[in-house]
């Protein structure tokens, strides 16, 4: 899988590596796409009731992180988390409900391209499909910087959908789902 050893853990958002990953996922979303595009969750947004952040360690140095969201009956859209009109960078919230969105996936610069990634990815994959989660849902953004992301999303199992959840159509944006 990865061709870099890991420890894949609960990440409770404190560490200054963590905090900085984010922070430098947050600021490439905002160099390449309009405010009104941008749909990756800052720390209040991460540590928000009910979400699991995972981060991925070799050694001292963070490779990468990803978030994992339990639609349920909070959630704006409604009982089942779908609006009708779909079919979702991990954090795992526990508010009931049979769908997860992937959120916060962001790999270290110096890890890409070393599997850290797809590692993070199948990590959640596996916490969702042992929590009960019978489909995950994700949005990404849609421009050439983000090719790598479909191709991982698209070999580990995701398909096109529409828009999901309290996201609405945007030419930016691609959403993708997969039953577990």
């Amino acid at each position: 899988m990865s061709s870099v050893p890991l420890e894949i853990r609960v990440d409770d958002l404190s560490g200054e590596a963590t905090r900085e990953l984010i922070a430098l996922h947050l600021a490439g979303m905002h160099d390449g796409s309009p405010i009104e595009s941008i749909h990756a969750l800052d720390l209040d947004g991460l540590r928000a009731p009910g979400m699991t952040v995972w981060s991925a360690w070799s050694g001292e140095r963070i490779a990468g992180i990803g978030a994992l969201k339990r639609f349920g009956t909070g959630s704006a859209a409604g009982a089942d988390g779908m609006d009708g009109e779909g079919g979702g960078s991990g954090a795992l919230a526990s508010a009931g409900g049979d769908r997860g969105e992937l959120k916060s996936m962001r790999v270290a610069d110096e890890f890409r391209g070393t599997g850290v990634g797809r590692a993070i990815l199948r990590h959640i994959v596996a916490e969702a499909r042992a929590a009960g989660i019978r489909s995950l849902w994700l949005e990404t953004g849609a421009g050439e910087a983000f090719v790598p992301a479909h191709r991982l999303y698209a070999s580990e199992g995701f398909v096109d959908c529409g828009s999901f959840a309290d996201y609405r159509p945007d030419p930016l944006s691609r959403f993708m789902t997969r039953e577990l």
